[in-house]
């Protein structure tokens, strides 16, 4: 049996046969002969060597950019009064993230979660 679409505009009809026996990928690769597999994993296998990310990171350059001679410079301030430190992460927050206190160490809510 074969079925249109009443609804197409005519562009790119195809019919569908719904009767023909339906293949699956499983049904394909029993088919497929041994030599079929080896040609198919040869052509898989790629013949470039892995290289190291932070040796490609080394090579890389900003284009029109020389920033060798450049120092960054940050400010760094002291743990004001209103923030802790987290004991599980070490970072430091606000008093809002505080959750819990736990043997005298103060936790934040992400930790504690």
């Amino acid at each position: 049996m074969l079925r249109c679409d009443p609804y197409d505009s005519g562009v790119g009809i195809m019919a569908t046969d719904y009767d023909a026996p339906r293949r699956s990928e499983a049904d394909e690769l029993v088919e497929d002969s041994l030599d079929e597999l080896k040609a198919r994993r040869n052509e898989a296998q790629s013949g470039a060597v892995d290289v190291d990310e932070s040796e490609s990171a080394e090579n890389f350059e900003l284009p029109g950019a020389d920033l060798s001679g450049e120092e960054l410079i940050v400010r760094v301030l002291p743990k004001q009064a209103d923030e802790f430190t987290c004991s599980s992460c070490f970072l430091v927050h606000h008093r809002s993230r505080l959750a819990e206190q736990r043997n005298g160490r103060m936790v934040c809510r992400d930790c504690a979660a």
